[in-house]
Parts: structure tokens; sequence; C-alpha cells
């Protein structure tokens, strides 16, 4: 999933960057006054954080910001509609709250409309005055997470029922996280009890799959292939020419074919894979290093400008791999929402093959800021997880990491994650990176509503979205029940997933493409899809306004009903048709679960 860290972004850079969170508004995209544009859209932003800081305080009761609590802009997003819309995170006497995040609403004239916030209760602690000693949480946390601890810093735990005190603490080359990865420890700054002990990155195979996998002597060994495509297109050099300039050449890759790649031409006859097109996103080799510095990864360079062989006898091959789903994944974000990069910073994403050695995974790393995958570990997983989906999958974390920050509500000791805002973090996942196969039509991955399944698995997927439960290896669940706040998140993703899909297509049976879905509703009545793209919308919305970093599925319901009444309106097909899905997948406001 992904650690339990605060961005500590000051204001004064939310609202510099608070441009790119206006993507499909008036205000957004490059014209002829593109300077003057910007300083406009940099008033306005601080205009909206202005006003949404001062409602905030001014509705404390609704809020629940109180005494001692400062208000940190993460995001500022202006509706075409005319609604603002502000993302907080929150200090409190001058610590970090963990679980304070929270949105303000506002109306077009800046009236306070409402708020969506994580912690239901005040954040101040109980006991002001750490027992603990830094040091003395540094020596727990080290010991918990089998690793080197760095220094401890003082935060406020808001997460679950009441705040405390507690110190943070990063422990890297953690002997508990798969390739020596890093975890972030809090430790109760009063009691020294740990109260959470995460890993910093996603993995895209959880450790209970790793064991199911192992316990059945299945081995994933996924075909590879190459399709017929274009030649490179490379320029022909020229005394006039400039450098670095960009490039189009061709990848052959492991599995999505001969595909189009846009690289830098560095010299008359050198490359870098590297895409200025798409602020410089770039895919490295870790050279079988357990690297977590994209800096320190080896550049792939060539002189022809073809990359790869369609095999792993090419170290390239993979990087194709990477580069293309990276790239696709950030045109479907780019087309589809106006998005501008993972962070929607106008940056590019980086990822780095060739991750360790004997690497089963594929993972979303918040420390690295970029893809990191695997060669596998030549018995189990014979091939480098770098299928399309799993790519749009892991970097759609990064989406939810940079909005709602969803987490994991517990880790257990052997590193599975459980509880529903984690459930719903990968369901999301699942959704976009499912969107991103939509978005990229490639003949040689065509696009369903399945997950990984390119993978070589028995039962020919990982999950899937229509019928959640054919997934028998995770045990993924099809509907709602109080049990999901115990359910390891893969497992629990298939609520809001089935959610989704019959948002989208609609129950019962249906063949698209070349797969036949057959999607069931708990109370087994009908429901009438609105279309992906509709659906779709309506999620993104959802996640990027109205959701917070403690969200459930009942807040997931309310967030995308709340997203459809925006788009659409309440009286809309489109809303009915929100309800029912949610409904059809047994979360109703009648059975709303108590806080935990």
């Amino acid at each position: 999933m992904r650690s339990a860290h605060i961005r500590t972004l000051a204001v004064a850079l939310a609202v510099a960057t608070a441009a790119t969170g206006l993507a499909g508004t008036a205000f957004a995209g490059p014209s002829a006054g593109e300077t003057r544009a910007t300083a406009a859209v940099d008033a306005q932003a601080t205009a909206v954080v202005r006003a949404a800081r001062a409602a905030a305080f001014a509705h404390a009761s609704a809020t629940g910001v109180g005494h001692g609590d400062e208000l940190l802009a993460q995001d500022v997003m202006i509706d075409p509609e005319g609604a603002r819309h502000v993302r907080f995170v929150r200090t409190h006497q001058g610590m970090p709250v963990l679980g304070g995040d929270l949105v303000v609403h506002l109306a077009k004239g800046l009236a306070y409309t409402g708020v969506t916030r994580a912690a239901g209760h005040a954040v101040a602690p109980a006991t002001a005055e750490a027992r603990l000693t830094a040091g003395q949480a540094e020596t727990k946390a080290a010991a918990v997470a089998a690793g080197d601890a760095q220094s401890a810093e003082l935060v406020v735990d808001a997460r679950g029922g009441a705040a405390a005190l507690a110190y943070r603490v990063r422990v890297t080359g953690s002997d508990t996280t798969e390739a020596g990865g890093s975890r972030t420890v809090v430790v109760d700054a009063v009691t020294g009890k740990v109260r959470s002990n995460t890993p910093d990155s996603d993995e895209f195979l959880s450790p209970k799959l790793v064991d199911t996998l192992r316990e059945r002597g299945e081995t994933l060994d996924p075909a590879t292939g190459t399709a017929q495509g274009a030649s490179a297109l490379t320029a022909a050099s020229s005394a006039a020419a400039r450098y670095p300039s960009t490039a189009k050449g061709t990848g052959t890759s492991l599995f999505a074919g001969k595909v189009p790649l846009t690289t830098t031409r560095t010299a008359a006859r050198s490359y870098l894979l590297k895409d200025p097109t798409h602020w410089g996103t770039e895919t490295r080799d870790a050279k079988n290093k357990e690297l977590e510095n994209f800096a320190r990864g080896t550049k792939f360079t060539g002189t022809t400008n073809k990359w790869g062989n369609g095999a792993v006898s090419s170290r390239a091959s993979a990087a194709v791999d990477a580069q293309y789903g990276v790239v696709q994944t950030l045109d479907f974000y780019k087309k589809t929402f106006g998005r501008k990069g993972i962070r929607n910073n106008g940056k590019g994403a980086r990822a780095m093959v060739h991750f360790g050695r004997k690497v089963a995974n594929a993972f979303w790393d918040p420390t690295c800021d970029c893809m990191l995958y695997g060669d596998g570990d030549g018995e189990m997983f014979k091939k480098p997880l770098v299928v399309l989906d799993v790519t749009g999958h892991e970097l759609s974390h990064g989406v939810v990491d940079a909005t709602a920050a969803l987490e994991p509500t517990f880790v257990d000791a052997d590193g599975n994650q459980y509880g529903e805002p984690g459930s719903l973090n990968e369901s999301l996942a699942d959704i976009f990176g499912s969107d991103v196969e939509f978005s990229a039509d490639n003949p040689k991955n065509p696009p369903n509503y399945l997950i990984g399944e390119k993978l070589g698995l028995d039962q020919k997927f990982l999950r899937r979205l229509d019928k959640p439960s054919l997934d028998v290896l995770e045990g993924t669940v099809d509907y709602w029940s109080p049990e999901a706040y115990y359910t390891e998140v893969h497992a629990g993703s298939g609520v809001s997933s089935h959610a989704f899909y019959l948002l989208a297509e609609g129950s019962g049976r249906k063949k698209i493409g070349a797969v036949t879905y057959d999607s069931p509703t708990y109370d087994g009545a009908s429901v009438k899809g609105i279309g992906r793209a509709r659906a779709t919308k309506i999620y993104y919305r959802a996640l990027t306004r109205y959701m917070v970093s403690s969200t459930d599925f009942h807040g997931a319901r309310t967030a995308t009903l709340r997203a459809a009444k925006d788009l659409y309106g309440q009286s809309s097909a489109e809303y009915k048709a929100v309800d029912r899905s949610w409904a059809a997948v047994n979360v109703t406001p009648e059975n709303t679960p108590a806080p935990q």
C-alpha cells in the first residue's frame, strides 16, 4: 500500500502548483498569455485556500479544526460548474497529524458548503508530553522492522478512535519487507506500544498470495511475443541539428508487442530512453541492486533508437514494457481527466527495471517516487512483472497517494494489509489499471475488466471486476459484510470493484471483446450500466474531491453519489445508477457500521 506519512508541503508550494489541480477548468492549459494566465490562476488559488482555511476554523464543530491546528494546503480544485475544493493536511502544535486530513468544499462565491474529514474526533492528544525519548522510539522501531532506524519525529496519531502522541520512524533495509525496502513505524510516545508498522512501497503481489501460489505449486511463466509494427523513425543527422532533441523510435517488448517510443536524442548516433513529450518520463536499470534512489539507476542508452528484442536476453526488453506502460498510464490520466503527471504537477513518472536479485514483484515506491520491477525469482516467477495493467495499477496507487492517500487499517506480522480504506485503494488501482488497458487499446494486450490476465496463472487472471469471487487465489469477495474490516486488502477490493463494474456495464451476462462476463447482485435485482467512461469520471471525481485517508466503502458510496450529483444532477439516471450499484454489493445507508 503506502507509508503512513504526511506530506508537509508548505502552503506556498501548494499554491504555486495549484494550477495543475485546475485541469479541465477555464484556468487550465497553455495559451498565448500563459505567464499572465498562470499568475491569475495562482492568485485565484491563493484566494480559494485563504477562504477554505477561514471556513474550516469558522465551522470548527463540523470540520474538527481546533486550537493549535494549522492547515497546509495540498491541492486546490475548481470545478467547471464553479465549486471549489481544498485538500488540507494538518499539524497540531507544530506536529504532523496522521489521519488529520480533510477537504473543505466551497461554493463559487467561496461560501462554505461542507467538509470531508478523515478523523471524526478532536486531534489534540490526551497527553501532550512524551515519556519515551526519540532514541528509545528509534530502537523499538529498528527492532520491530528489523532494519536501520532514521531519526524519530514527534507526531499526533489521530487514526482510529482517539488521538495520541507518537513518534514516526522510517526504517530502511528492513528484513521484514521484500527486497529489503523501507517501513514506517509509529510508536506511542507514552506507552511505547507500536501503533503501526507499514511497508513504504505497494507490492502488486501480497505476501499471502505468494504463499498461496507456493502451496499450490503454481509457476508463473507468462508467454511473451512480438507484433508487427512500424520501424524506428529516426531523423536524419544534420549539420544544424541541436541536441538534446525529441526522437521517434521503437521497442520490442516482452508483453505488448512492438511499440512506438518517444526518446531523447543526445547526439547524432546516441539515444536515451527518456520521453521529453511526457515531462521527461524515464526508465532506468537498477542492475539487480535494491535501489530506492532513481538517480543511482543506470540510464538506458543506444545508437539505433531500437530497444529490446522481445525476450529477457535483452535487458532493454523489460524497460520497453515499463516505459510503454508508464507512458500509456500518463496518457490515460491526461486525456481523460487533464491530469498532468501522477501527482498532477507537470512532472514525468519514473521506473526502474531489474530491481534486486530474484525479486518476484512490482512496486509503487513513494520513497523513490517511482515504479520498481523485479525480474522474478527464477522458480515460481519466471519473468519480470512489467505487464501493462500491473503498471497501470501501481501508478494509480501513486495517484491515490497524491489525493486521498487511502491507508490500510492495520498490517499483520507477515506484511499483509487489512481494512476498508486499503481495500478501496486496491480497488481504485484495479479500476484505473483496467482503464489504462482500454485507453491503450493494444491488440497484443486486449483491454478487459481482468487484472493480471497475462501473468500465466492457472485461473487465467489475478482479479476480475465483474465477479470478484472467481479469484480463488486471494479469496476476493463480491459483497460487503461487517467482515470487510478484517479482510486482506486485495481480497476486500472486490466490493468496490464489483460496484464499479455494475455501474459501468450492468449486471448479468455480457460479452465485451473476447471476454464473457456475468455479474451477479447481492439482492438478485438487475443493474443497468451507464458506460465505462461516465463511471470512470464519477469515481475519479469522488477520489479527488470527496475521499480522505480513512474513507471506507460506505464513505465511497457517499463520495461517488456526490460526484454523480456534481456531474449529472441528483435526479439523473447516472446518480440513480450509482445508488443502485452500491446496493447491489450490499452497501446501503441502513447497514452503515458504527466507527471502529
